[in-house]
């Protein structure tokens, strides 16, 4: 997914835009005035990424999200395109400015098709107006079939406001949403478009605020933040010449338990590139030889008990535990010795699973960083559950252990006291092994060098995603590998020219 709204701005639920949309008409605007705005917006955003279209697919419900189509196929009309109306509710039924829109197509000459399963749609784009920002729940026939049809179409779809289907609170979707290649929303941001199963459904988004200023949302606490990459201009100021290795703190690494050595050698190698001053490596003796050949500016020590990490845990300023620490009993004692050393942490992978299962108090220095599978297991329900509502499990991870929560996945959560941030970046690409784990290396490195476990959080989670895409475009998604990302780590964490700085 893309879009053109990259600066950081808040996101909101479906409940606050129809607050806000009232707000815009309490203070003057008529609610068909709003509905033509929106449609000439939509018309404007699809006449920009497809000139060449000359035959247009409008499919039409109910309600105002209908509305917003009839005006579209009216404003097409006008200016001579082919286009074909489909209503999936009989447009007599409708009323209010949903009403006045169907008037309009038909004073435009528009004729309706109701739909049927063997209605043939032949526009060069389709236009999805059927289900609007306030949708929630399964989806049911007809809409599901004509959005199978839909989306077995090979033409590309505009979704008006939402893609029908997905939840513009979650990113959830009813059990079918439009495959959208350009979503053009309305009034503000919408938090379900930026997480969860909507990377699959919404393609390019515009927001179009349809004369909404931004002080005009002050009053409204938004469910989250998108972040942007320029966050990272102050996340990673100029050093001073005076510095030294002490001034950048120390990260240790904790895992790599027999035969998963190589999690661990990429958290630690993470930890370097993201600019920590000294990297200590606590893992099986067995893959110290290995360690030395990849990265030999890690200070690696073969340990085989929890006694034998007690002097580099009094060293360190921060801790990454996790990555192939495995769960036999010697990493369960790391990972008690760990816990009982009060230093600030990143747990990941195996640690994750090993605090799902033993109770722990709440702690404000640690950042936990699961996927939707250990989210499961630290919250004691499904997978599916996680992903029906990811947000209110990110903050659930917060509530019940403290710190800051990296919900990984497709538009990555981060939550904390401060609220919940999303990243909007990243790809496909880096659904491959070992990614997590340079992840943790990176929030580390952060956490040790004097970041907040909620600075570490969200600025690692933002590092590590514009160094994936940065790899992914040099190279291509497919086949990029964790160990990629390192020298783009390094580049991106370095946003100022070496010329410049001398």
């Amino acid at each position: 997914m893309t879009t053109t709204c990259r600066a950081p701005h808040p996101l909101y639920g479906a409940d606050q835009v129809q607050a806000l949309d009232r707000r815009l008409m309490a203070e003057g605007m008529a609610g068909f005035e709003l509905m033509q705005r929106a449609a000439q917006a939509a018309y404007a955003a699809l006449r920009s990424r497809w000139p060449e279209a000359h035959r247009l697919s409008i499919l039409c419900g109910g309600g105002n999200n209908a509305g917003d189509g009839y005006v579209m196929a009216a404003l097409a009309a006008g200016d001579g395109l082919d286009v074909q109306l489909v209503a999936l509710r009989d447009p007599a039924t409708l009323s209010g400015d949903a009403a006045r829109a169907y008037e309009m197509a038909w004073q435009a000459g528009l004729d309706v098709i109701e739909w049927r399963p063997e209605t043939v749609i032949n526009g060069d784009v389709v236009i999805d107006a059927l289900l609007g920002t306030g949708a929630t729940g399964e989806v049911r026939e007809p809409l599901r079939s004509v959005i199978e049809t839909l989306n077995a179409t090979p033409r590309p779809v505009l979704a008006v406001d939402m893609p029908s289907g997905l939840s513009a609170q979650t990113g959830s979707i009813g059990g079918v949403a439009v495959q959208a290649s350009l979503t053009v929303t309305f009034i503000a941001d919408k938090f379900g478009l930026h997480t969860g199963a909507s990377a699959d459904h919404v393609g390019e988004l515009r927001v179009e605020t349809l004369g909404m200023t931004p002080h005009g949302h002050d009053d409204l606490v938004p469910l989250g933040e998108l972040q942007a990459a320029d966050m990272l201009q102050k996340a990673f100021p100029p050093r001073s010449r005076g510095s030294h290795k002490g001034d950048f703190g120390h990260v240790l690494v904790i895992g790599g338990g027999a035969g998963f050595g190589g999690a661990a050698l990429m958290a630690s190698e993470a930890a370097l590139r993201s600019g920590a001053g000294k990297v200590s490596l606590a893992t099986d003796a067995a893959h110290v030889a290995a360690s030395l050949v990849r990265s030999p500016e890690v200070m690696a020590r073969g340990v085989g008990k929890a006694e034998d990490i007690h002097a580099l845990l009094d060293q360190a300023n921060a801790l990454v535990v996790g990555p192939g620490l495995g769960r036999q009993p010697w990493g369960h004692e790391l990972w008690q010795a760990a816990l009982a050393a009060g230093v600030p942490s990143v747990l990941d992978a195996d640690a994750l699973n090993w605090l799902s299962e033993e109770a722990t108090n709440r702690r404000d220095d640690w950042v936990l960083t699961p996927h939707p599978g250990e989210a499961a297991r630290l919250l004691g329900v499904s997978g599916a559950e996680i992903q029906a509502d990811r947000r209110a499990a990110a903050l659930a991870l917060h509530e019940r252990y403290g710190g800051s929560v990296v919900l990984k996945g497709a538009g990555t959560l981060i939550a904390d006291a401060d609220g919940v941030t999303v990243c909007p970046y990243g790809n496909p690409g880096m659904a491959s092994g070992g990614m997590g784990d340079v992840l943790s290396g990176i929030v580390g490195a952060l956490l040790a060098q004097g970041q907040t476990p909620g600075e570490a959080a969200r600025h690692g989670v933002l590092l590590h995603a514009l160094a994936g895409d940065a790899a992914a475009q040099d190279g291509g998604e497919r086949g990029l590998v964790a160990t990629d990302l390192a020298s783009y780590v390094r580049a991106i964490a370095n946003p100022r020219p070496f010329d410049a700085m001398r």
